[in-house]
């Protein structure tokens, strides 16, 4: 018999801010006793929830059923720094940048994403605090980084995309800070306030789907021509299988030594007393180096607050300490301080670490794993928008349709073998504090 057994379980680590600001979800639905579907997805993040809401488009006569782990938004999907962002955005790249025809390709695939999550945010009624497209900047604070956006908005005009370079005073306007001396603005990214997406996009979806919270799943077994997912409580059983569970799709077996594990870092503030920042109400910067320090500032349901972003390590465990956390936490401080000085005594409320999953050369985990289980995972950090997208594939593979996304999907290479341990884990790590050393004040 075929079955593939989980050797560990998702944990999330620290609070979650994003989460925390919205009100306490209703009582899970626990898969309590055995259960058939159609179609079963393991995961209920952006690809797991784009697959679910991709399914139903094509056949809405479909039994859907999503197993999650823990509750919905609490997760890495609820994790994230909330930019949904449509053009090249090469994590590898000194300035995101890559070659012309492929980012051009990229770009059209992000665009199709984003415009299926913003017909999920409309058709869900989730409005510009979960759901804002307002583009972004691309934020340097140092020589080297204004070079980066020189550079990268010489190759966006390469492919003829809209953007705007801005100065030091333009910077300071919007941001209420002068520690920055350019930016480079491109409008159409998504800011999202990922929980508040996620929890919105599973309550519009569950009329038409099951949705289970609190049911990880431990097995996955063949059962005659479909498979059966096992639980701690219960069974469900399905002719096929989404794995949408993006790293923890290893923990089954799936690609082993081919996933990089990471966890990045967030803190997120206090309300702001009423007129301490000037600057616009809402913002989003990424760091000209792509190892730099991302910031937000949000204005909506838990008040005007800043987050901080900073900081990647490699934990093939797929699990860090509370004590990462706080030496994360301290970097934030200290990067709070340098842009905010005039917030010197607004304090922290949350921090949290969230999980995400690289290929040693840079493309997903996609397409038929075994007869009838699809993956859907391995979003090399940009899991809001390549996470959507990655669940409309494997939802469009699953029914047998065929469309721009999946010949994508199906033209990329497979994720490479990994070096052995600990070298891989090591040379990760040494190599990330070496480009977050000389990002310096990025």
């Amino acid at each position: 018999m075929t079955r593939y057994t989980a050797r560990r379980l998702p944990k999330q680590p620290g609070s979650a801010g994003w989460n925390r600001l919205l009100p306490p979800p209703p009582p899970a639905r626990i898969l309590d006793g055995d259960a058939t579907a159609d179609i079963a997805i393991i995961g209920a993040g952006f690809a797991g929830l784009s697959a679910a809401r991709r399914l139903i488009q094509i056949d809405p006569g479909l039994k859907v059923a999503v197993l999650e782990a823990g509750r919905v938004g609490d997760g890495p999907a609820g994790r994230n720094s909330g930019f949904m962002i449509d053009l090249p955005h090469d994590l590898a790249s000194e300035s995101y940048a890559g070659t012309e025809d492929r980012d051009a390709e990229q770009t059209r695939l992000t665009r199709a994403a984003i415009a299926f999550a913003a017909a999920a945010a409309d058709d869900y009624g989730l409005g510009r605090d979960a759901f804002d497209p307002c583009g972004k900047i691309n934020a340097a604070a140092t020589p080297a980084g204004d070079g980066h956006n020189r550079d990268y908005a010489a190759h966006l005009a390469k492919m003829g995309e809209d953007h705007r370079l801005l100065d030091a005073a333009e910077m300071a306007a919007l941001t209420g800070t002068e520690y920055y001396s350019s930016g480079l603005f491109t409008p159409g990214t998504v800011m999202l306030q990922p929980a508040a997406y996620i929890r919105g996009l599973a309550a519009g979806l569950t009329p038409a789907i099951a949705l289970h919270e609190d049911s990880p799943v431990t097995g996955i077994l063949r059962d005659g021509e479909g498979w059966r997912l096992e639980t701690s409580r219960a069974s469900l059983r399905a002719q096929k299988v989404i794995l949408a569970n993006n790293g923890h799709a290893e923990s089954f077996g799936f690609f082993a030594r081919r996933l990089l594990h990471f966890f990045t870092y967030a803190s997120m503030t206090e309300p702001l007393p009423d007129g301490a920042l000037g600057g616009a109400r809402r913002w989003g910067a990424t760091p000209a180096d792509p190892m730099g320090t991302t910031v937000r500032r949000i204005d909506g349901e838990g008040g005007g607050r800043i987050v901080i972003r900073s900081r990647f390590t490699c934990d093939p465990s797929m699990e860090v300490s509370n004590s990462a956390i706080a030496a994360a936490g301290r970097l934030h401080d200290r990067k709070f301080i340098e842009r905010f000085p005039m917030l010197a005594e607004t304090g922290i409320q949350y921090r949290w670490a969230g999980h995400l999953c690289l290929s040693w050369n840079g493309v997903p985990a996609h397409g038929e794993v075994a007869t009838g289980v699809f993956s859907a995972i391995c979003q090399n950090g940009l899991g809001t928008s390549k996470g959507t997208l990655a669940g409309m594939s494997a939802a469009e593979m699953a029914l047998g349709e065929v469309s721009e996304i999946t010949r994508a999907f199906a033209a990329m290479e497979a994720p490479k073998r990994l070096p052995p341990e600990p070298l891989a884990t090591i040379g990760a790590n040494a190599t990330l504090r070496w480009k977050e050393w000389r990002a310096g004040r990025e």
